[in-house]
C-alpha cells in the first residue's frame, strides 16, 4: 500500500530558515537578484541589505558576510536560487556527501554555561549511529545556540528517547564547581576538560564507538589526556571550532543546555524570581539581590565566584569580609568573564 503523509507528524517539515556565509562578490550577486525581481527593500540594524519576496526574507549581514534567509519559501529559493546562481554549490540536502563522517557511529560532545554567572558548567555526550542521525536531522536538531528554549526541551526528549543513543552529562553543585574554581592555580579549561572525559567515558562503557567529535574549547588536548587517565584506549577524540555543524555534537549542545535550562530554573525557584543567562544585563542586579535576600555566601551556590563580576557584586555590597574573594587583574581590553 502507498505511504500517504496525512498525518503532519509524517510529513517531511519544509526548511523554514537557512544560514550561510558568502564572500563580497556572491554577496552582490545576491543583491543583484533581488534587485532583479523588485523585491522590497528594508532595513534591518546592522545588515548590508534586506529584502522581502515571495514567502520569504534574505537578509545580509556585513558581521562575518553572513546571509539568513527565513519564511515558508526558504528551501525552494536556496535550492532553486541561491545554489545554482550565487554559490554554484548544491549543498542543501547533501550533508551525507560532503561529510560522510557525520553519518558513522561516533560521539558528540559539547556544553553549555561555560560563559553564564549563573548555574552550573555542564558537558554532554550524545552517541549515535545514522538511523538516529537521520531521524535528528528530520526533527530539526542542530546547535543549540539557534534554538529557543521550548525547542530545546522538545528535542532533548526527542534524543534522549532515541533507540540506541547514548546520552550521558557531568556536572559539578555549584559550591563544589567554586571550590574548585578558587583553589590556587584553578582553570576552567581543565575543569570542563574533565567533565567532558567523564561523561564520555560513561557513554563509551555502555556503547563503544571508535572516535568522537569534540568543539573545541581549548587549544591543547586537555580532554585526550584526561582520557588517558583514565585509560580509555583505542578512541580517537578529534577536535575543531563549530563543531555543532556534526548533527551528533549538535545533539550533545541540545542535551547539555537542556540541563543548563533546569538548572537555572531550579536556581531561580530557589531565589524566587528568574536568573538571567548569560553574564550581562540584569546579571550584577540579581546577584545584589541573593546577597542582599540570604547572604553574601549564598552567593556560592547560585554563581561562579571566579567571575569578576562576583567580585564587584560583593564588593560593590561591602560584604567582602563575609565572602572573601580574590580581587582580578585588571581588565585589558579584549577580557571578558
Amino acid at each position: 500500500m502507498k505511504q500517504r503523509y496525512d498525518d503532519a507528524e509524517e510529513k517531511p517539515k519544509a526548511l523554514s530558515t537557512y544560514t550561510i556565509k558568502l564572500d563580497d562578490a556572491q554577496l552582490e550577486k545576491l543583491r543583484a537578484i533581488c534587485e532583479a525581481r523588485g523585491w522590497e527593500f528594508f532595513e534591518v540594524p546592522y545588515a548590508r541589505f534586506a529584502y522581502r519576496g515571495p514567502d520569504v526574507n534574505v537578509t545580509a549581514y556585513d558581521k562575518r558576510k553572513v546571509v539568513v534567509i527565513a519564511g515558508k519559501g526558504t528551501e525552494e529559493f536556496v535550492v532553486a536560487t541561491l545554489e545554482p546562481e550565487v554559490t554554484a554549490s548544491p549543498r542543501l540536502g547533501y550533508d551525507e556527501v560532503h561529510h560522510p563522517e557525520w553519518f558513522e557511529p561516533h560521539a558528540g560532545l559539547d556544553e553549555s554555561g561555560k560563559g553564564d554567572f549563573f548555574g552550573p558548567v555542564v558537558a554532554a555526550t550524545v552517541i549515535a549511529d545514522k538511523p538516529a542521525i537521520d531521524a535528528w536531522i528530520k526533527a530539526g536538531v542542530k546547535d543549540s545556540k539557534r534554538l529557543a528554549d521550548s525547542q530545546i526541551f522538545k528535542l532533548d526528549g526527542v534524543i534522549r528517547k532515541t533507540r540506541g543513543a547514548v546520552v550521558k552529562t557531568c556536572q559539578c553543585g555549584m559550591p563544589k564547581y567554586n571550590e574548585l574554581m578558587l583553589r590556587p592555580h584553578a582553570n576552567l579549561n581543565r575543569l570542563l576538560a574533565w567533565q567532558h572525559a567523564t561523561a564520555l567515558e560513561q557513554a563509551l562503557n555502555e556503547k563503544w564507538v571508535p572516535w568522537g567529535l569534540l568543539d573545541q574549547f581549548s587549544k591543547q588536548p586537555l580532554t585526550q589526556r584526561e582520557l588517558a587517565k583514565k585509560q580509555v584506549k583505542n578512541f580517537d577524540l578529534r577536535m575543531r571550532t563549530r563543531a555543532e555543524e556534526d548533527p551528533v555534537v549538535a545533539a550533545a549542545s541540545i542535551v547539555a543546555r537542556a540541563e543548563y535550562v533546569r538548572a537555572i530554573k531550579q536556581l531561580s525557584r530557589r531565589f524566587g524570581g528568574p536568573l538571567p543567562k548569560g553574564a550581562g544585563g540584569t546579571v550584577k542586579e540579581q546577584a545584589a539581590a541573593i546577597i542582599q535576600k540570604f547572604g553574601a555566601p549564598a552567593l556560592r551556590e547560585f554563581a561562579k565566584l571566579h567571575f569578576r563580576t562576583a567580585y564587584e557584586v560583593v564588593s560593590a555590597a561591602g560584604r567582602l569580609h563575609e565572602l572573601p574573594l580574590p580581587e582580578p587583574k585588571p581588565r585589558t581590553e579584549w577580557e571578558g568573564d
